[in-house]
């Protein structure tokens, strides 16, 4: 199964369909009629008359054809259908790129990591840390970076995604307690970075992929939820080193586009803390830095 090539009038169409069909009435402010509902949440009349715009219209903007909403509709039509801020921001995007003239699709971004970055990494040792591409291409770690993802290091260096991990890699789901909701966050955070720029390479490679292998990716990948990254702390079952509970964080690269560093730390003096070292410890690389950093 691989994804169908979209316009910007289908993807805006795309995410209105999903959000519509997971609005209750209830939530909406509506009261629901009697007897039973065939269409799952609301009805295409219904978000057309609380944002105030003609039922044809808003049934020509989830079938693609219409590509021009202004500001006033966008925002109308998140307050209806119960948008939260990131789920806005994302329906504005798409409007935005759906308006635009055959727009030139802009270059992929670098996949190669600068030496000072990589140096970056090498100095937060103990703690965990890893640079990741837009897509979740695992570009450049320090040892407990990539040790942290059990197994990860057993695959090939350009096999490694953070996203192909968590579906497909058997080790995820004893690693990580917590996996349907980090699954879902996953998902969620591809969606949104895919859904302004859906037919680069980079993303359609590792969905088509996704949505063949791993009917719950599939799953996720058609409710078309979309949400920023929230949780702060993130616990492993790592088999090398016990149960650890983490706290993390994330940021872009300046002059580094689609480039992120993530990193794990804990209070020194924990077991917590205690685990990260000897997970460092024992990971220690035998040859020279890693080089995932070089364009593939």
């Amino acid at each position: 199964m691989a994804p169908e090539q979209h316009t910007g009038g289908d993807e805006l169409a795309r995410f209105l369909r999903a959000r519509r069909t997971q609005t209750s009435p209830e939530s909406a402010g509506l009261t629901p009629g009697p007897g039973v509902r065939r269409t799952p949440g609301l009805r295409r009349e219904e978000p057309a008359t609380l944002a105030g715009v003609s039922i044809d219209y808003y049934t020509r903007l989830e079938r693609g054809k219409e590509t021009r909403p202004g500001p006033g509709v966008v925002d109308a039509l998140a307050r209806a259908l119960q948008l939260d801020d990131d789920e806005h921001h994302h329906l504005r995007e798409l409007a935005a790129r759906a308006a635009r003239h055959a727009p030139e699709p802009p270059p992929p971004p670098s996949r190669t990591v600068r030496p000072h970055l990589k140096l970056i990494l090498e100095t937060m040792r103990p703690n965990p840390a890893y640079i990741v591409s837009r897509s979740m291409d695992l570009l450049a770690w320090n040892p407990a970076g990539l040790a942290l993802y059990a197994g990860l290091a057993d695959w090939p260096v350009k096999q490694r995604n953070l996203a192909r991990y968590l579906f497909l890699h058997p080790a995820a789901r004893e690693l990580f307690p917590d996996w349907e909701n980090l699954v879902r966050s996953c998902v969620a955070r591809l969606r949104a970075e895919a859904g302004t720029n859906p037919d680069a390479p980079d993303f359609t490679s590792l969905v088509g992929e996704l949505l063949l292998k791993s009917p719950d990716f599939a799953r996720l990948w058609e409710r078309y939820d979309v949400v920023g990254r929230k949780k702060v702390t993130k616990t492993f079952h790592h088999p090398k080193v016990g149960v650890l509970t983490l706290s993390g964080q994330s940021m872009h690269l300046d002059g580094t586009p689609g480039q992120r560093l993530s990193a794990y730390t804990a209070e020194p003096g924990t077991p917590d803390h205690d685990a990260v070292l000897l997970l460092d410890l024992i990971t220690e690389p035998a040859g020279p830095a890693p080089t995932a950093g070089r364009s593939s």
